[in-house]
């Protein structure tokens, strides 16, 4: 057999990687059973479910002829970068970095960093829109975090709220 699209292939090899890994994983916590599920059940299963769904997407890939075989592209390092950062500014901003003297931001400030940097790895920059977003991000993070679940994590940068 010979591989038909590369794309679906390396992506069935990826899931096949990634599930594999969190079943192994899952295995050193206690899993338990259906009836009384442990702390590694969950990830367990679902590991090994995406390590299947990996194995189908493998064998389909080298079943079903596409046209041109599908190759894979150019790595898309601007966009991995942007949305990379975005997440890396996210968990900074929101925790604060001491080592550096960086007091916590807060959620809402770190939620609108994570939206303008990730959006900068679109084809397409509005200033106008990524700020609507971020706002409806904001609002709606603020009611289901701190409203509805009772969470305790700071929303306003610390020499704002105290």
């Amino acid at each position: 057999m010979r591989i038909k699209s590369q794309a679906d292939f390396f992506s069935g090899v990826m899931f096949t990687a990634v599930g594999g890994a969190f079943a192994i994983g899952a295995t050193t916590y206690n899993i338990g059973d259906g009836a009384r599920m442990g702390p590694g059940y969950f990830p367990l299963m679902l590991g090994i479910l995406l390590a299947v769904l990996g194995a189908l997407i493998m064998f389909q890939a080298m079943v079903v002829e596409t046209a041109g075989g599908d190759k894979i592209g150019k790595w898309a390092w601007k966009p991995l970068a942007f949305v990379l950062g975005a997440n890396l500014a996210f968990g900074v901003l929101l925790g604060g970095l001491p080592s550096i003297g960086l007091p916590a931001m807060g959620m809402i400030v770190a939620i609108y960093a994570l939206t303008i940097i990730s959006s900068m790895a679109g084809q397409h920059f509005k200033l106008r829109d990524v700020l609507v977003l971020s706002t409806i991000l904001a609002a709606g993070s603020y009611v289901a975090f701190i409203w509805a679940l009772k969470l305790q994590i700071q929303v306003w940068p610390t020499f704002i709220s105290g």
